[in-house]
Formats: C-alpha cells, structure tokens, sequence
C-alpha cells in the first residue's frame, strides 16, 4: 500500500491534470457498472456497459501508470508535459468513443454498418497508433537512459515496455481480422465480466496480459528490491526469469487463441 500512496502523490503533484483524467476513468467505470444494472441492453451476448467498464478501468491505470514512469525519465518538464496530456487526452478520446458506442447500443471496434461508425473505428486506430509510437519511445529511452530508479527496476521497466509493444501488435492482429475471436464467430459462451471466448480461440487474452506486463513486472522488481537482500545482479537475474516466464505465458496465450482453442473449455 505504500508503494501505491506514494505513487499516488507523486503523479497527483507532477500532473495533476492526468491524475483528474485517471479519476476520470474510474469515475465513468463506477457509471458503467451503475448501467449495467439499470440497463438492460445487450450486444452480442453481453451488457453493452460491460465493454466500457473493462476500458475504463485498463485506461485508467495504464495512464496513471504512465503517469508514474515518466517521472523517473531524465525529461525535460515540457517533454514530460507534452507526453503525458497526448496519452491522456488520446486515450480518454478513444474511450469516450467506445463508450458513446456503447450507449447507442452498437459495436465500436470493427464496425463497418455505417460511414460514421466506419469514421469512429478509424479513429480509434489512430488514437492507438499513437500511444504505440510512445510505447516505443519509452523502449528506446530505457535503453539508453539513465532513470531514476534501480537497475532491476529499470531492467523491468524495459521489459515492461517490450511486451506492451507486443501486446499491442496483438490488438493489431485483432483489427487485420476484424474479429477477436478465433474458430468462432465473436460473442458467444464466455468467462465472466472479461467475456474471454469458452468455445474457441480468443486474441484478447494475450492482448490483455501483454498490455499489463508495464504494470506487473515493475511492481514484481520493486517487491524483489524490497525484500530480497542480495546483491544486484541476483535481482536482475530475478526480474529476467520472471519476465520471460511472463513473456512465455502471453506467448503461449497467443499461439493457443491462433490455434482457436480457449483458455477454458467450458
């Protein structure tokens, strides 16, 4: 819980309008799950708000996520400025678009009915692209940076940053298809609130881990930082196995999805 107050203030007091957008997020997620019970509305076998509130949520801690990290780059204040409202901002956009969609009941990824749902979808790739060619950037610069923070961690930030890049080719895989599902049509049978397929390949999974390993393998570094008293390259060794065997999962996510096999067969 320390490690999160801290995190908490330093990206309240170094940006406090992405802290707002973050709070944002959560906010709309708590209005999603309102709707979900007042709502009745279902699209493709789902709750309509049930899409929003997972985007909401994810948005929101990989912006505050963000939010942190930048902190520890040797950035310029306006660098550091300029990045964070474009990811804010971009991906507030490109949530608000998903849940506008939501609201009128129709899909917002791949949906080709109309020139304007077709103008929304595009948008929203743009939007992506955009953080992607940040995502990169942080790669580069953990590479030959010096952040302010210890080598296992910045060993774990990079690692981190590799695997989102990934994560996101595999939401690019999804939009190449039109389809995030594998062997079945999308919708259908899935587990609860993440509605992962039950019945046939689903490239969410690993699109989901990899999005999150910016989030898991840093905080796994600081754990092992914290409570592992040995000398540094132990903890790097520590971080990289973790790391690969995290890689390794989402790797095996995505080959079983292609494969058009679920996670769980129910």
């Amino acid at each position: 819980m320390n490690i999160i107050n801290q995190s908490l203030r330093t990206v309240k007091t170094e940006s406090p309008i992405l802290y707002r957008i973050v709070q944002l997020h959560f906010i709309s997620a708590i209005a999603c799950i309102i709707a979900f019970f007042i709502d009745d509305r279902t699209l493709m076998g789902v709750s309509v708000w049930i899409k929003p509130l997972k985007f909401f949520i994810s948005g929101g801690i990989y912006i505050f996520t963000l939010g942190y990290l930048i902190t520890l780059y040797p950035y310029s204040t306006k660098k550091k400025h300029i990045i964070r409202n474009i990811v804010a901002w971009t991906l507030l956009l490109e949530i608000g678009i998903i849940a506008y969609q939501a609201a009128r009941g129709v899909q917002s990824h791949y949906n080709q009915s109309s020139l304007f749902d077709a103008l929304l979808f595009s948008a929203m790739g743009i939007l992506i692209a955009i953080n992607v060619l940040i995502m990169v950037l942080f790669a580069i610069d953990t590479i030959r940076l010096k952040l302010n923070t210890s080598k296992p961690v910045q060993w774990a930030i990079l690692l981190g940053w590799i695997i989102v890049v990934f994560g996101s080719w595999v939401g690019g895989q999804m939009i190449s298809q039109v389809a995030h599902n594998v062997g079945v049509a999308d919708g259908g049978d899935g587990l609860p609130l993440v509605n992962w397929s039950t019945v046939g390949g689903d490239l969410r999974i690993a699109h989901f881990f990899g999005l999150h390993a910016i989030q898991i393998i840093p905080l796994f570094a600081v754990l092992i930082s914290k409570k592992w008293n040995t000398k540094t390259v132990n903890q790097v060794l520590a971080v990289t196995v973790f790391g690969l065997l995290f890689a390794t999962w989402i790797g095996f996510t995505f080959y079983q999805a292609k494969q058009g096999i679920p996670l769980v067969k129910l």
